[in-house]
């Protein structure tokens, strides 16, 4: 099967990819139900667990086993709106969604939905932002993404699919100097999640060296984002900053002093899980440097890691997921795995990731703090 879909059409492997992982994770997470126990006072010291459906029967096995962490909030603002101060945290434009289907199917299978579909597009732009590989490597590099530590949150309800999937088709529209497309999509994505915005540099990259008059539409991308933001003050509520800072613990600091409290909890504690996240942001990083990636790229996937690394409080909390926006060092490990990886290394590299994915995800199930 994996050698027809090398020579397939790029949206034809993004459908058979994210049909299959759909169907694979709905599975998996039905079948993890039963021998699920997580601690009652882990679930309680999370927001918005009052109202969770009994951990039983069919529909918990399929839909609300999916209810966890920022799920619930997102659900809560496609159902009642920002009536909670935390809720600011969450980016309107994925409970906007939500909401509009909510009205032909539950609000958690409507999440859902929304995260398949827009996963299948971001498998799809993603393969088009990788030209230069065969379709072996470009068949890799998906793969790859597919075991990423945390990728199976696509597929959960949770803004990140969509925010992917906004970024890399801003980029794609970019490259084809389709600035209208580029910059709506640039905008949609400062409205999804704070990484989004952070697509207005390669765009603006690209505008500049295309030295078109229509280019400058791309200096609207960030509006997305700072609309939201002045909607929050006009409408007298708590700034992101702030509501971070209250309910997250969290604090704006230089990067480098994120990376010095993991260093020290790493020495003093023997953290490993905070070790695999260090490690997995130093590898994007060293991808993403690579002499054959494009300025843009290489000046996107640096905003995207210090923007991980600008909170202090719970260092690297959510960095395998927040890194997965960072496309060139897929691409790069896309064009390793064609170039000098054979059948056995790879195979190895995909068992590692994938192992660190599925265990993510059943601490994700399982209500642990660690995701």
């Amino acid at each position: 099967m994996l050698c027809k879909l090398e020579s397939r059409p790029a949206w034809q492997v993004a459908l058979a990819i994210t049909a299959s992982l759909r169907l694979f994770y709905s599975v998996a997470a039905a079948v993890a139900s039963p021998f699920l126990h997580p601690d009652a006072a882990l679930i309680r010291s999370n927001a918005l667990t009052e109202n969770l459906p009994p951990p039983s029967g069919w529909h918990y096995a399929w839909l609300g086993i999916w209810e966890r962490f920022d799920t619930l909030w997102y659900l809560r603002i496609a159902e009642r709106g920002y009536d909670l101060p935390m809720a600011v945290i969450f980016y309107p434009l994925y409970p906007s969604t939500i909401r509009l289907l909510n009205w032909a199917m539950p609000v958690t299978a409507a999440a859902l939905v929304v995260s398949t579909v827009a996963t299948f597009f971001f498998f799809w732009g993603l393969l088009r932002l990788a030209p230069e590989l065969s379709g072996v490597g470009k068949l890799r590099m998906a793969l790859l993404v597919c075991v990423w530590p945390t990728s199976f949150v696509l597929f959960a309800g949770y803004a990140e699919a969509l925010n992917l999937a906004l970024i890399v088709w801003a980029v794609v529209f970019g490259r084809e100097q389709r600035w209208w497309a580029a910059t709506a999509c640039g905008l949609l994505a400062g409205l999804c999640r704070p990484s989004g915005v952070l697509v207005a540099i390669p765009l603006a990259v690209m505008a500049l060296r295309s030295q078109r008059w229509a280019s400058a539409l791309v200096a609207l991308t960030p509006l997305g984002l700072l609309s939201y933001w002045g909607w929050l003050r006009w409408s007298g509520r708590l700034s992101v900053v702030e509501a971070y800072r209250v309910y997250q613990g969290a604090t704006l600091a230089p990067p480098w002093a994120s990376v010095w409290e993991a260093l020290r909890l790493m020495a003093t504690q023997h953290d490993l899980l905070l070790a695999i996240k260090l490690g997995l942001v130093i590898l994007v990083a060293a991808l993403s440097l690579r002499r054959e990636v494009r300025l843009e790229d290489k000046l996107f996937a640096l905003a995207v890691i210090v923007q991980i690394l600008m909170y202090t409080g719970r260092p690297l909390l959510g960095a395998a997921r927040y890194l997965m926006p960072a496309y060139p060092a897929f691409v790069m490990l896309g064009s390793y795995a064609e170039r000098r990886w054979n059948g056995r290394q790879f195979s190895f590299y995909l068992c590692a990731f994938g192992f660190l994915n599925l265990m993510w995800m059943w601490a994700f199930l399982n209500w642990s703090l660690v995701f």
